[in-house]
């Protein structure tokens, strides 16, 4: 396959083109695939929460590969400290000028891509070395701001709530993930065809890079310059009140959370390949934008956080024609 280039960047192109290329690693998870690609075209990012093997890390490590840039990488552990993650300033004594002496070395944070394998396993303070930038794209060591790639995407894996040597992702933290996708055991077609070869790592292993940085924030931009009808708008602001009057959790989703939803919702309908968005788009995305935010502001588990966005969706009227 040939690299999109940048003229081409049509999110319409690009989108099924990147779930294609990804489904074909990650086998029988074409709709947990398709949730991912409409989270990176809307230039959110990324929480994959199951258990261990299902997939996380496969799926993250294609998506990556489908950009032409090297992607950094983050292990969660309860030692990894913030400065792991952001770089170092590091002082240089062979330096002539004084004012040089102190070079900063960055981490890997600065690439298009990151990989966070295992958040929850790192402890609160190394989680918050990625506040500023997931949300400002940019990150400040020692008094001095740097700016990170433009597109910036974080990918990041966790394990269930409640295990052993987890620290659960704060609320704040949990807002700037623009979905949180569960990927679930595979069916058993696509587990046997695992068995025989399939997909899987030898198949990231052969996948290619089908479109560069620039041509991805090109196709960034245009999703969210896509056509939502002011009924679409109206239908994202119900839901998002619905949460908020929902009885028994703590408050409902932010505007940052009804921002997300649009934008995941023109991200799908790029996925199937349209330029317009449909109440439908916005019901495929609703669970996996509101139901970990609301986990995490209501202190409920997601699945009881799932079920909820599930009866609102069921409530709240779709607007018609």
């Amino acid at each position: 396959m040939t690299v999109v280039p940048l003229e081409a960047a049509d999110p319409a192109r690009v989108g099924p083109l990147l779930a294609g290329a990804v489904s074909r690693v990650v086998l029988g998870k074409q709709e947990a695939v398709r949730l991912v690609v409409a989270a990176v075209l809307a230039g959110g990012h990324v929480l994959l929460e199951d258990a261990p093997g299902v997939g996380k890390t496969l799926l993250a490590k294609a998506l990556a590969r489908t950009i032409g840039a090297p992607a950094g990488r983050v292990q969660g552990t309860p030692d990894l400290l913030p400065s792991d993650v952001t770089g170092v300033s590091v002082y240089e004594p062979g330096a002539e000028d004084p004012a040089r002496r102190w070079t900063f070395h960055p981490g890997p944070l600065f690439h298009h891509v990151l990989l966070v394998d295992e958040i929850n396993r790192a402890t609160p303070r190394a989680q918050s070395a990625l506040l500023e930038a997931m949300q400002e794209g940019q990150v400040t060591v020692d008094g001095t701001t740097h700016a990170l790639p433009v597109p910036f995407v974080v990918l990041a894996t966790q394990n269930p709530e409640g295990d052993a040597g987890t620290f659960p992702l704060v609320p704040g933290q949990s807002d700037r993930f623009a979905v949180a996708v569960s990927l679930g055991l595979p069916s058993r077609d696509a587990e046997r065809a695992l068995l025989l070869g399939e997909g899987g790592l030898p198949g990231l292993h052969e996948l290619p890079a089908l479109v560069e940085p620039a041509a991805l924030r090109a196709a960034q931009a245009a999703t969210g310059r896509l056509h939502a009808h002011p009924a679409i708008v109206e239908y994202v602001l119900d839901l998002v009140a619905a949460t908020r009057q929902q009885p028994g959790l703590a408050h409902g989703v932010s505007p940052r959370a009804a921002q997300a939803l649009l934008a995941v919702a023109r991200g799908h309908a790029c996925v199937d390949g349209r330029t317009w968005v449909l109440p439908d788009d916005v019901k495929a995305v609703a669970g996996p934008v509101l139901a970990h935010r609301l986990a995490a502001a209501g202190r409920t588990t997601t699945t009881a956080a799932r079920r909820v966005v599930e009866d609102l969706v069921a409530a709240v009227p779709v607007p018609v024609a």
